[in-house]
Formats: C-alpha cells, structure tokens, sequence
C-alpha cells in the first residue's frame, strides 16, 4: 500500500552550477556565474536530469567568453 503524499521522488543527479554570483551580462544574456540564460535558471527545476546535463554542456564556452571579456 503506497500514500500518494509520501510517494518517493528521485532526486536529481545533475546539480546547478549556481555559483551564488546572479546577474545577466546584457551583451549576451548568460548569468556571469553560471553561464546559463534566464530562461535556463527559471526551467532548471522542472527539467530532466538528461536536459539539466544539455544545458551544462553548453556552459564552458560561454563561461571562457564571459571572463575573456
């Protein structure tokens, strides 16, 4: 016998790269903590675990671009 309130969710294996430091460069719209866009941060809590890892791939170079400028 299961109780839908106590149903077992299973938590996300990809983690934020949130670094705590939360503002939008307005050139490219990527946050200069993360790397990802506002739509990126406000979706994060409801995507998959397949697509939060999408989204972490596309990270490195925006993060490089970000600090080179």
């Amino acid at each position: 016998m299961t109780d839908d309130v106590f149903d077992y969710c299973e938590p996300a294996r990809v983690m934020s790269p949130c670094v705590n430091v939360c503002a939008l460069d307005p050139a490219t719209g990527w946050c200069t903590g993360c790397g990802r866009t506002g739509a990126e941060i406000a979706a994060w809590s409801s995507v998959t675990d397949a697509e939060r890892q999408r989204i972490l791939d596309r990270l490195p170079p925006r993060i490089a671009r970000l600090r080179a400028e």
